[in-house]
C-alpha cells in the first residue's frame, strides 16, 4: 500500500470537494475563461497524432483539449469522480482510475509509450511526500525514448522546486526547459511557479 494522496484526504475530509472542483471548471468553461493554455504549449512540442498521457487528468479539460487537436490522450487520476465528469465532458480520450504512485499502464493492457506526459495543474503538490520519487520514477518509465515528461506547479504548495529537480535526477530525468508560465516565460529564481519540460537520461 501506498500513502494516500493529499487530494484523496482532502476528499475523505470533505465528501464535496470533488463536485465543488468539477462544476468550478465547468462554470469557468461556459463564462467563455481560457482553459487550454497547458494543452496548446503541449500541443506545440508534440507531432500530429502524438500519444499524450495526462497524469493527474482531474475532470478532463487537458486532455480534452489535446484529443480535440487529434491526439491519443490516456488520462489517468485517483479521484473517481474526476474520472466520471472527464467522460462526460470529454468523450475521446481513454480515462482510467489509477493512483499515479502505482502507475502500470501495461499491466492494463496500454503497452506502448508516450510521447509526451503531461503533469499540469499541480498535480505534484497534491501527491502524498512519500511517492514523489515513485511517482516521477513510474512516469519516467511510461516515456518512449524520445519522449518529455512536462510538469508544472507552483511555489509555497509544500514541494520546493530544488526538492523536486533533486528528486527528478534519482528518477533518471533530465531537465531541458524550465519556464515560469504556461506562455512560454523564462523561469527565474523569483518565479513562484514551474515549469519543467524533462526527458529520460
Amino acid at each position: 500500500m501506498v500513502e494516500k494522496s493529499k487530494w484523496m484526504v482532502k476528499v475523505d475530509e470533505d465528501p464535496g470537494h470533488s463536485s465543488w472542483y468539477i462544476e468550478r471548471f465547468r462554470k469557468m468553461a461556459a463564462d467563455g475563461n481560457d482553459l487550454a493554455g497547458e494543452a496548446r504549449l503541449a500541443d506545440a512540442m508534440v507531432s500530429r497524432g502524438a500519444r499524450v498521457l495526462d497524469a493527474g487528468c482531474g475532470p478532463g479539460r487537458v486532455g480534452g483539449a489535446l484529443h480535440a487537436l487529434g491526439h491519443e490522450v490516456v488520462g489517468v487520476d485517483v479521484d473517481p469522480a474526476l474520472i466520471v465528469a472527464a467522460q462526460e465532458d470529454h468523450p475521446g480520450p481513454s480515462w482510467m482510475v489509477g493512483d499515479l504512485a502505482q502507475l502500470d499502464l501495461p499491466a492494463a493492457g496500454i503497452s506502448e509509450g508516450f510521447d509526451m506526459i503531461l503533469s499540469a495543474g499541480n498535480v505534484m503538490t497534491f501527491l502524498a511526500p512519500s511517492t514523489r520519487l515513485e511517482v516521477l520514477t513510474r512516469l519516467g518509465r511510461h516515456l518512449r525514448h524520445e519522449g518529455r515528461l512536462v510538469v508544472g506547479f507552483g511555489a509555497g504548495r509544500g514541494y520546493d522546486f530544488d526538492d523536486f529537480r533533486a528528486d527528478c535526477m534519482v528518477a533518471g530525468l533530465a531537465p531541458q526547459l524550465e519556464l515560469s508560465t504556461w506562455d512560454l516565460r523564462p523561469w527565474t529564481p523569483d518565479s513562484d511557479f514551474l515549469v519543467a519540460v524533462l526527458g529520460r537520461e
